[in-house]
């Protein structure tokens, strides 16, 4: 049986004082027996006894008060040897180790830090005390997540050298689902509605996936927020809940969630007034007052018209201002109410230091020179975000985030504190197949976005096929100046078989180039490229290619050559390059060959993004892509510079490069004109990856340029192409689902798509998958 420490101290208090030796005596000595693993002088710091002093129960009290106190020691006992005092102790064990056996609900690690948070880990002083706590705080967490029927069992097992090993088996039980989510006093809106706004739910045929049926404390609030949130916005200011009640079946499996609400009746808004020290902006501020008298009270809209009263005051560095709204009613029987905003700047601060965290592999300067708010500067809010989504384009994070920090003793300066969590930016990629058609297939790759964290890229891709063949690298240096200017290289070796992708009979090619492009930053989103390349084609027509093949062949010979001037312009205001939810991306670029070797064309194309988010986890994303080329100088268009249609990045549910004019064999040929746009709503899978999300989709899209007439018949049939123009009736559609990711092995996404308008000749290809990207 374990003796109270409290009824140990007393009896060893009253022994002292009953002692002949305990009263009266100058203690010479003090000696200390039992000890092997403290320290003597970490006893003699909890002693209030030193030598010299006279012995008296009092003294002996406190001493042995004190001693128990630290927890160190299981048993204490004082006794005098003549005019010694000594001390026999008898030590606490210590932890060993802990085993946790059952626990899958949590992850380990998170399950020894809070072990540790309560006093209980390897190393440490062992108390029963303590054990107890650690097992009530891993019992309120498994009630957290739903898991009523949870049993947790300690063993503790005691090893030589005074020390314990603590044994806790879990049996995590089943998670007690919701049968029931009741309300009480609702009247505006039915239960129906309500459940609608929260997350948790009753079991369904999808509960598998969702564990909405799984209750947990947080979610419930969460939902409460929610619940409280759709009132507020509705006009209900005076909207309350007044309790709630979660009860647990005899077997504790069901739970059962009644919630008690008071609605209030419905406001409108009087007026808006502004009070407090506005720095003489008055008129400005008054100027972003979007809230109408008249209009239904919105909780919303009040507190994002006080973050653009706070936005306006961090612009002029007050990194810490407040708007405050109070809402004030007119009296019980009156449905307006006031808004009053009491603006307070606090004080005006400036950043003393930038400080980035969480690289453990890019280096200081890639990230510091995408940081536009300096240091020994006003604090701008609009630097920092601008900063912030600046080093998020990068696509070197999973997170990114930069708040200002006050300075402790400095009220005018604040640091600012970029915090980053690294990404793996690199993949290497080895593949190897063999299909009848294709024969034996060899592809590779390589790709790092950020060298030795030094924000430089290089890519070298590899794929054989009898269709297919590339050989191509490309070296980029995104500053090779202060001022931001970029530098790319890029070599390749391309040979297509037109005849083997069912493009056309017997015609295939193959391109030779190398290329330097040089990027010019303009404005903080803007950027424009000047660059030039070299290029010579050979290409290999046989007897049964069609007629304009050889004329080609016949004008510019089968090996052309060319020298091309690059031309561009971007503008990227996205949030995130990797999976972007707001902002718009738009790039215009251009070539043409320059008269001086074989080839004598143009060609350009432009691309517009635009990313909505349409709630917190759904993003509305628009895409559209025009190209245009021609030749010059009396000389046609390059067959090998033709744009192609279908399959994905153009119209999915279509085979790829089967849209357009076909030639005389039916073929699709490509064309120097194209069309296409896609409308997606993305949204991330829960608990993943944020780059890896779920879309739905509406593609169209269409390539022309030559049309093939024929004229006569028979023997003397022939042919002759002209510019063809487009007909909206020639688009093709198709809508679908699918899934993107940004995979360790580069870029994947994969469709499933339903053509809506196929007519004859169309080849179809619904389920369409893509890994990585071209160069």
């Amino acid at each position: 049986m374990r003796i109270p420490q409290k009824t140990v101290c007393a009896c060893l208090v009253s022994l002292a004082m009953s002692s002949p030796f305990a009263q009266g005596h100058v203690i010479k000595d003090i000696r200390l027996e039992g000890i092997s693993r403290t320290e003597a002088g970490t006893v003699f710091s909890h002693l209030p006894i030193r030598v010299g002093d006279t012995y008296t129960p009092e003294l002996g009290a406190e001493a042995l008060r004190s001693l128990y106190a630290s927890g160190m020691f299981r048993d204490i006992e004082l006794d005098m040897d003549g005019n010694v005092l000594v001390v026999r102790i008898q030590e606490r064990p210590t932890v060993a180790g802990i085993a946790t056996t059952g626990i899958s609900e949590f992850d380990k690690k998170g399950v020894e830090k809070s072990l540790r948070d309560v006093g209980l880990a390897e190393g440490m002083i062992f108390d029963r005390s303590t054990l107890e706590r650690a097992t009530q705080e891993l019992r309120r967490q498994y009630l957290a997540c739903g898991r009523y029927a949870v049993e947790i069992k300690t063993t503790v097992t005691p090893l030589e050298r005074n020390r314990v090993r603590v044994n806790i088996d879990v049996d995590e039980g089943n998670v007690s689902k919701i049968q029931q989510i009741r309300f009480v006093g609702n009247t505006v809106y039915d239960e129906g509605d309500l459940r609608d706004e929260m997350q948790l739910g009753t079991p369904n045929w999808f509960s598998w996936y969702t564990k909405r049926d799984q209750y947990s404390r947080e979610k419930l609030q969460a939902d409460l927020d929610a619940i409280r949130a759709l009132y507020n916005n509705n006009g209900y200011l005076d909207f309350r809940i007044d309790s709630t009640q979660v009860s647990v079946s005899p077997d504790k499996s069901s739970i059962y969630v009644t919630i008690n609400v008071s609605e209030g009746k419905k406001y409108k808004i009087k007026d808006v007034r502004l009070t407090g020290d506005m720095l003489g902006l008055e008129p400005e501020f008054e100027s972003l007052i979007d809230i109408k008298p008249g209009s239904v009270y919105n909780a919303s809209e009040v507190n994002e018209l006080s973050k653009k009263f706070i936005d306006k005051l961090s612009t002029l560095g007050y990194a810490f201002a407040r708007a405050t709204p109070e809402p004030l009613t007119e009296g019980a029987n009156s449905d307006e109410v006031s808004l009053v905003y009491t603006i307070d700047p606090g004080r005006r601060v400036y950043v003393r230091k930038v400080n980035i965290t969480g690289n453990t592999r890019t280096r200081d300067e890639v990230i510091r020179r995408e940081v536009r708010q300096y240091e020994s500067s006003w604090f701008d809010s609009d630097k920092v975000a601008v900063s912030r989504d600046r080093i998020d384009r990068l696509g070197f994070f999973e997170t990114v985030t930069a708040e200002p920090h006050p300075v402790t003793g400095s009220p005018d300066e604040v640091d600012l504190e970029v915090k980053v969590k690294e990404r793996p930016t690199g993949n290497i990629s080895l593949g190897a197949g063999y299909s009848t058609s294709e024969g034996i297939i060899l592809s590779g790759g390589f790709a790092q976005n950020n060298i030795f964290g030094t924000g430089n890229s290089l890519s070298v891709e590899v794929n054989t096929s009898k269709s297919t063949r590339t050989y191509a690298a490309t070296f980029t240096q995104p500053y090779i100046t202060t001022s931001g200017i970029s530098q790319s290289f890029e070599i390749y070796d391309r040979r297509m078989d037109l005849d083997e992708l069912e493009i056309t009979d017997d015609v295939k090619y193959e391109t030779y180039g190398a290329g330097v492009t040089y990027g010019i930053p303009i404005t903080e989103n803007d950027q424009i490229f000047l660059g030039g390349k070299v290029e010579m084609t050979d290409v290999k027509v046989g007897s049964r290619a069609p007629q304009r093949y050889w004329e080609y062949v016949r004008d510019y010979g089968d090996k052309p050559k060319s020298v091309a001037a690059t031309l561009g312009w971007s503008r990227d205001s996205r949030d995130n390059v990797l999976a972007p939810t707001r902002g718009r991306y738009q790039r215009l670029f251009g070539e043409v060959s320059l008269p001086v070797l074989d080839l004598k064309y143009y060609r350009a194309t432009y691309q517009f993004q635009q990313f909505v988010p349409v709630t917190k986890s759904i993003t509305f994303a628009f895409n559209t892509e025009i190209g245009y080329g021609d030749g010059y100088a009396g000389k046609p268009y390059p067959f090998f510079k033709n744009f192609y249609g279908g399959g994905i990045g153009s119209v999915r549910g279509f085979e790829s490069s089967s849209l357009g004019p076909r030639d005389s064999d039916g073929d699709a040929s490509g064309g120097n004109r194209k069309f296409n746009f896609s409308l997606e709503l993305l949204t991330p899978i829960p608990g993943a990856d944020r780059t890896l999300r779920m879309f739905t989709f509406l593609d169209g899209g269409w390539v022309w340029g030559r049309k093939a007439e024929y004229i006569g018949s028979g023997a003397n049939r022939t042919v002759r192409y002209k510019k063809d123009k487009l007909d909206f009736g020639d688009l093709r559609y198709s809508v679908g689902f699918g899934l993107a990711w940004i995979s360790p092995m580069g870029p994947l996404k994969l469709s499933f798509a339903i053509p809506l308008n196929k007519k004859d000749n169309d080849e179809l290809e619904r389920f369409q998958f893509q890994i990585g990207t071209g160069f």
